[in-house]
């Protein structure tokens, strides 16, 4: 009686507020395509494209239900007959009989974890099962205990999405036109996504509603379950296979990084402990040593004379990260990212068998062609397989390649020249910053701790960081274009091309400012009366007298935290803003007509690419804290902290401010692996040059054994030893400062040559030789016993964990056995009623595979 009247709108309205299903209650929405009539010239055309695309999708088998309102949805359902015949086409694996392999022994320590772990309920929704590929011919062998809920809603909307990419919509300008990614991009519909089953913050009204975005924004989404396991297996039954191996990548890689940042932490408080045991610095701090050491001045003419201990507290702090533990971090992070890397495989290789991936090959992959390339290439070859199928003239492809090519050199061209500018930059300022802080009395209470050098070293890298931004947001935009003119022939040929140009250009953008600092600055400076100049009128950057180090950590740290919070405000705030922006028109409608596909069409786009920028965010943070670790042991620890608040930042921004993606599958994190490896051996590469070339760790050893006079301390008398002597009356015209008031006779300077009066004078001394050889030495030794470490590690461990092996072969002689036993029961039943010879054959054959399969 409620209900009826007049109430039984309001109580229908209700009832449909927050469903997923068609007005009738039964049909499930699986994917929802919305347009807006737009009353212009390609209004009809539009239209004419609609009623095409719509009936095929109906001649397909597919249902559909409109809304008419200012914006206009298109609701589909995919009918049973429709999910089985794709389901066959795309090779999807269903449940043939619950899994009795026993599962692994408990661990121990499972009860000291338990404040870590989520529900069971929640870690695993769902019975593990022995699966088979599935075929229209075999249904009772299938546990097909409801046909509506039989194939999970990530697998019906990826069924729905693989028609709706190959389906036809007419023909243009005499070319077959298909495909709803053509279709937004000629804006004849505005979006096409598959429906949340449910709001975020509080369950479904409807009994039938999984509720499953709810569960993954309270278990998983919130920052305050950051120290709670990731439900893995629910995101993957809610996102696919895809999105699924990503978290668990960007889980796993966290879990790794703790052990680097405890060590990591440990090497910096060692550096902060023995700050005031550090010889060099008590030297520098001296007024009797320091104070009496007169420097070169930093820049020509207008730079003054200075003493050795205005550098004080820089010598302090760079002794932080310029000490012995920095050579045993260097060693240590080079065996970390093997473990890593191997464990990592052992890692996918579980989840590959957990997520009945084991025989999924990228062959299936290439064997599904983009419709963007089936739609522009118009020659048709034979191929053994397809038979036919279109493809791109050779010389085409050449054309395409050499735009390709040249595109993306001129864009890495740019970042070397602005680079380059940047060292300009840092070349005009040093003079300027010299000359400031020397006569600014306002400037002198800091000018033992901002050094001219760490000034320019800050502003510089800040410029750096602005311009790495602008050329990112640039090259992003070029980089698709160029990957979609040259016309991949699949979706994984489409990733791993765009995947290499971004990263190269990433590389090339994020790193070279640090290489810069790492293995160029003050290497080519030439020495007083004698300077190198870049394009002979800047003259080339000092090293502070305590070495480059702390000049790359402060490059270093400005880099990786500038684009870590500003990767998360980009993230997570953005998406939050718009998102916010739109929902302010829905308040002016009642709540309850605010309907599930609504409430979805508002949210921001994930897009195909969306998890391609999350990989590349975490390969760049990888590098620097590998490639640069030597300079930075903290950096492990900045980036765990980054990536604690990165997974709930991608968690919540996929459940809360994206439409539900369309799921896909994968079985690895794909050319990701191969480029973290090449990361993995180039950072050995570049730590040993750190260390040798960048600290002063090794020319202390070589004084410390050759030279030191002191037995109570022998590093006494280092500064001294490493500061070469230059006579002022030596000064040319272009580089003799105005003033000496004090009329000081000579200036030190960093290097190793011999002084005014000797016979060799300012040329390099021996020592200088002594300590390159130390260094090459050193170089060598480090990278081939890092190198010898890493491959025995790796060796020692095997790619797929016993156990795995074991369980893999064990499902697959279970399921073989189950299918042979099938056909095994139909063939007898088919001999019962025919009694033909071929079916006894066929009896005969069966019988022989599952006595084959038995002694396997």
């Amino acid at each position: 009686f409620l209900c009826g009247g007049w109430f039984s709108e309001f109580c229908y309205v209700e009832k449909i507020k927050d469903s997923i299903f068609f007005r009738d209650g039964v049909r499930r929405i699986d994917f929802v395509l919305a347009y807006v009539d737009d009353l212009n010239k390609e209004w009809e055309k539009k239209l004419e494209r609609r009623k095409e695309f719509e009936r095929n999708l109906e001649n397909a088998g597919l249902k559909l239900e409109r809304e008419d309102k200012k914006i206009c949805f298109v609701k589909i359902h995919a009918t049973w007959d429709v999910l089985i015949t794709y389901a066959e086409v795309l090779n999807i694996k269903v449940p043939i009989k619950e899994n009795d392999i026993p599962s692994t022994v408990e661990n121990p320590l499972d009860c000291m974890l338990a404040p870590l772990r989520l529900p069971e309920k929640v870690m695993h929704p769902e019975p593990d099962y022995f699966t088979a590929p599935f075929s229209r011919d075999k249904q009772e062998l299938y546990l097909i205990n409801d046909e509506s809920t039989f194939f999970s809603p990530s697998m019906r909307n990826r069924i729905v999405n693989y028609i709706l990419t190959r389906c036809p919509y007419g023909t243009e300008e005499g070319k077959k036109k298909f495909g709803i990614k053509r279709l937004l991009n000629n804006g004849t519909y505005s979006a096409a996504y598959p429906l949340h089953d449910c709001q975020y913050w509080k369950k479904a009204n409807d009994p039938n509603c999984e509720n499953e975005r709810y569960t993954l924004y309270m278990e998983w989404a919130r920052f305050l379950r950051f120290y709670k396991e990731q439900p893995l297996d629910l995101i993957r039954k809610y996102y696919g296979e895809k999105i699924g191996i990503y978290f668990a990548w960007l889980g796993f890689y966290t879990e790794m990084l703790f052990l680097a940042a405890v060590v990591g932490l440990i090497c910096f408080l060692y550096g902060l402990f023995t700050m005031d045991e550090n010889m060099s610095s008590k030297e520098i701090c001296d007024p009797a040593i320091g104070g009496e050491i007169i420097m070169c001045p930093l820049c020509d003419r207008d730079c003054e004379y200075w003493r050795l201990n205005t550098t004080c507290e820089s010598s302090q702090y760079s002794h932080l990260f310029d000490n012995v533990a920095t050579l045993f971090f260097a060693i240590f992070m080079g065996i970390w990212v093997t473990l890593f890397l191997e464990f990592w495989k052992r890692r996918q290789a579980r989840l590959k068998y957990e997520w009945d991936l084991v025989d999924f090959e990228e062959e299936q992959q290439q064997l599904q062609l983009r419709p963007e390339y089936e739609a522009k290439c118009t020659h048709k070859k034979k191929n053994p397989v397809t038979q036919m199928e279109p493809y791109l003239p050779i010389t085409s492809q050449a054309v395409r390649f050499c735009i390709s090519g040249t595109t993306v050199l001129f864009w890495v061209s740019l970042i070397i020249a602005s680079m380059i500018a940047v060292i300009v930059y840092r070349l005009a300022v040093y003079a300027a910053f010299a000359s400031l802080m020397e006569n600014t009395q306002t400037l002198q209470p800091i000018s033992g701790l901002l050094t001219p050098q760490l000034a320019t070293s800050v502003t510089a890298s800040c410029l750096n960081f602005v311009i790495i931004m602008i050329l990112n947001f640039l090259y992003e935009r070029i980089a698709i274009w160029i990957t979609d003119m040259e016309i991949p022939r699949t979706h994984m040929e489409y990733e791993n091309r765009l995947t290499m140009k971004m990263f190269l250009f990433q590389f090339v953008n994020y790193y070279s400012s640090c290489f810069y600092v790492a293995f160029f600055k003050g290497k080519f400076v030439g020495y007083p009366g004698a300077y190198t100049y870049m394009f002979n009128r800047w003259r080339n950057e000092e090293c502070d007298p305590a070495g480059c180090l702390i000049e790359l950590t402060t490059q270093l740290t400005i880099v990786m935290a500038g684009k870590q919070i500003w990767g998360n405000i980009q993230e997570a705030i953005v998406p939050w803003i718009c998102n916010w922006w739109g929902r302010r028109k829905a308040r002016n409608n009642p709540e309850n007509l605010y309907s599930r596909w609504e409430q979805d069409h508002d949210l921001q786009t994930f897009g195909a690419l969306g998890l391609f920028y999350e990989y590349l965010e975490m390969v760049i943070q990888f590098g620097f804290i590998t490639l640069f670790v030597a300079s930075f042991p903290l950096a492990p620890l900045l980036a765990l902290m980054n990536n604690i608040l990165e997974i709930r930042v991608d968690s919540w921004k996929l459940t809360t401010q994206y439409r539900r993606p369309v799921a896909a599958k994968a079985h690895s994190i794909g050319v990701w692996q191969e480029i973290l490896n090449g990361m993995a051996i180039l950072s050995v590469v570049t730590n040993a040059f750190i260390v040798a070339f960048t600290s002063d760790m090794i020319p202390r050893l070589v004084y410390y054994y050759t030279a030191s006079e002191n037995e109570d301390s022998p590093m006494s008398g280092y500064i001294n030893n490493s500061l070469s002597v230059f006579q002022i009356s030596d000064f040319p015209d272009r580089n003799k400062p105005k003033l000496n008031p004090e009329n000081f006779v000579i200036c030190r300077y960093r290097d190793y040559r011999y002084p005014p009066d000797h016979e060799k004078k300012y040329l390099h001394s021996m020592q200088f030789w002594h300590i390159l050889a130390a260094k090459l030495a050193f170089i060598i030794i480090m990278e081939h016993v890092v190198f010898i470490v890493k491959f025995f590690v790796a060796w020692m461990i095997p790619d797929v964990p016993a156990d795995v092996k074991a369980k893999i072969k064990r499902e697959k002689y279970l399921t073989q056995k189950i299918l042979y036993e099938y056909e095994f029961e139909k063939l007898k039943e088919r001999l019962c009623q025919g009694g033909k010879q071929t079916t006894e054959e066929e009896f005969i054959t069966t019988e022989g595979r599952m006595e084959l399969s038995r002694a396997m």
